[in-house]
């Protein structure tokens, strides 16, 4: 097992978990986020994100839902971090909201290709699998099973992949 000085990066929520005060830590501090997921999940579900026969139809060009979901995203993405940097918006926490800018590295495209490509096969991407799960539909526990070996991979080799 390593060492935690060896791990250069740690996952976003681990790191915001781990800073955050001891109170926000308590089940009924946490109670807000499952609400708040299981609200995401409801809003998934109801939009028809979370269909595995919406997202085929993306992938084969046939309808246009999925793009104008993922379109609106995107745009509100880009409104949200305008506004958060333009106003200097602060955290819950009240600590500043840093954007750090990400330098390009060609295993983003491989990376993104091969997240595609599963997505494409698949019919999930990471979120709503647990929506999937959630509504009954239990083959993508496989789908779940297989991201977590993916990602437990990723960190095993991760250090030796090209930068």
């Amino acid at each position: 097992m390593k060492a935690i000085k060896d791990i250069d990066v740690l996952d976003f929520e681990t790191q915001n978990l781990a800073d955050s005060p001891t109170e926000q830590r308590t089940a009924g501090g946490l109670l807000k986020y499952l609400i708040l997921g299981i609200g995401f999940g409801i809003v998934l579900v109801k939009a028809e994100v979370i269909s595995w026969f919406r997202i085929q139809e993306m992938f084969r060009l046939e309808s246009f839902h999925m793009y104008g979901v993922i379109g609106t995203a995107v745009v509100v993405g880009v409104i949200s971090v305008q506004i958060i940097k333009r106003f200097k918006i602060k955290s819950l926490g009240g600590e500043p909201i840093r954007l750090d800018d990400k330098p390009f590295s060609k295993g983003q495209i491989f990376g993104g290709l091969l997240f595609g490509f599963g997505w494409a096969l698949t019919g999930a991407c990471p979120g709503p699998i647990y929506a999937q799960i959630g509504i009954g539909v239990t083959v993508f526990i496989v789908t779940l099973l297989s991201a977590l070996a993916g990602t437990w991979f990723y960190g095993l080799i991760r250090n030796k992949l090209p930068h």
